[in-house]
């Protein structure tokens, strides 16, 4: 390919990933229109030929690119001319471009979700080893950024494996729309030709065909769908992005992210930033643009193909590309990272007052009504306050000014106690974390796909 400038029309430049897919798509219709008696068995093996050659030249990067035939399809009709004569012309018997192209994205976004889903699982994976290497861990979860109760590091981490099984469902669900085989239906209205689409769903690996040409042809929500998936799920990362960032900062320090996914400063030596965190939490807008870009490509187009559509491939492409290697970063991110537990079991202990619900759950085993609880556990709170005393630091006496309910027991409230009685189906309790894992091992073993 020259160094000059595309012509507007051309989308080679951006198309070329497609090119195994386009090959497959005409090998698949060839066979099909032998099938038929359409064209011959001999012209049919002509072209399946040529065809496997130019994706071989393609492969070793020795295909000739015409800028000026636009699009990898006439590329390709080109040069399987130039290979076996005028038979190459029966290839686009009972085709148009609107559904070979239809074709060629459909396959590849299938393609691309597989690759998606095993990223996501690659991720999850990296966070249950994390969470079971550090399952007795305690550290401050926090509402409003506020430290607000303790849980088990391990308990916080599946909260993120949770959010990306959701993330596999989406991109799951959106396999199955993207399962359709649009080939067939012509430039919109279908084809005059007696052809076998179920053939040609076979040989290509779908389930399904279209049941409207018109449909068919000009359907994107499949690529909406794939980026919207991908928005979701590239928000969970950038949520897992900004904790790492901050349990990384001094300030923090519950955790020491590698060198690898770390950078040094320019001018200040001491430094190490959180690049690759922050960088995908950056990369997360990308994505959202690029899924206001082909909502609004889509929401003035009358039926059928129109050229506008050529626009929904390269914000399409980048964001496989960003979110793939976003999941890749994250796993690499997850993996190296080394968990302060000295320093998160510190930040529980001297935490403040995140006993203070479990104070005022202790008034209510003794009777009380949890609102009238809840506010004597909230002046004990402040009084302990100005007085700078811990909760452990008070003496029955000083409790006792608050409620009589109060007795030497009250001390046999910890964070261990506090994790613990939190002994409910998606609680934090230990033993509710160990079968959390088990269950989230056996999603992954069990297979994600699609």
């Amino acid at each position: 390919m020259t160094n000059k400038l595309p012509p507007y029309t051309s989308s080679i430049h951006f198309e070329l990933r497609l090119c195994k897919y386009d090959v497959a798509g005409s090998v698949a219709h060839a066979k099909m229109l032998a099938k038929q008696k359409i064209i011959t068995k001999n012209e049919s093996e002509l072209i399946i030929n040529g065809l496997e050659d130019i994706l071989l030249e393609i492969d070793q990067n020795i295909f000739s690119w015409q800028v000026d035939l636009e699009d990898i399809h006439m590329n390709i009709e080109a040069r399987l001319y130039e290979k076996i004569g005028d038979v190459a012309g029966k290839l686009h018997t009972a085709r148009s471009r609107n559904d070979q192209i239809a074709t060629d994205m459909r396959l590849y976004t299938k393609d691309v979700i597989g690759h998606a889903l095993d990223c996501i699982s690659n991720l999850q994976i990296a966070i249950l080893e994390q969470a079971e290497n550090n399952i007795s861990i305690v550290l401050p979860g926090y509402t409003h950024l506020q430290r607000a109760q303790p849980v088990l590091f391990a308990h916080h981490l599946l909260a993120y494996f949770e959010m990306l099984e959701r993330d596999k469902e989406r991109f799951k669900q959106a396999y199955i729309r993207t399962d359709v085989l649009p080939l067939g239906s012509g430039a919109l209205g279908g084809v005059p030709y007696p052809i076998d689409r179920w053939f040609v769903a076979k040989e290509l690996g779908f389930s399904t065909i279209s049941r409207n040409s018109m449909d068919a042809v000009s359907d994107r929500d499949y690529l909406v769908d794939f980026i919207s998936s991908s928005a979701v799920c590239m928000m969970h990362l950038s949520r897992l992005a900004e904790e790492l960032i901050l349990w990384s900062t001094q300030e923090f320090n519950f955790i020491k992210l590698s060198n690898e996914y770390t950078t040094g400063s320019s001018i200040m030596p001491q430094k190490r930033n959180p690049d690759f965190a922050e960088l995908a939490r950056g990369k997360t807008g990308r994505i959202y643009g690029n899924l206001v870009a082909i909502l609004s490509l889509m929401k003035g187009l009358p039926m059928t193909y129109n050229r506008d559509m050529q626009e929904d491939k390269e914000g399409f492409f980048d964001t496989i590309d960003t979110l793939i290697s976003t999941l890749k970063a994250f796993t690499g991110m997850i993996s190296g990272m080394m968990v302060n537990d000295e320093q998160m079991s510190a930040y529980t202990v001297e935490g403040g007052y995140l006993l203070a619900t479990d104070i005022a759950d202790y008034l209510v085993s003794k009777g009380l009504a949890f609102r009238e609880a809840h506010g004597i556990s909230r002046a004990l709170s402040q009084y302990a306050y100005s007085e700078g005393k811990t909760f452990d630091e008070l003496t029955v006496k000083e409790y006792r000014k608050f409620s009589v309910k109060f007795d030497k027991d009250v001390y046999l409230i910890t964070v261990q106690s506090s994790v613990a009685a939190r002994n409910v189906p998606g609680g934090t309790a230990p033993i509710r974390v160990s079968e959390a894992l088990k269950v989230a091992k056996n999603i992954l073993e069990v297979g994600n796909g699609t």
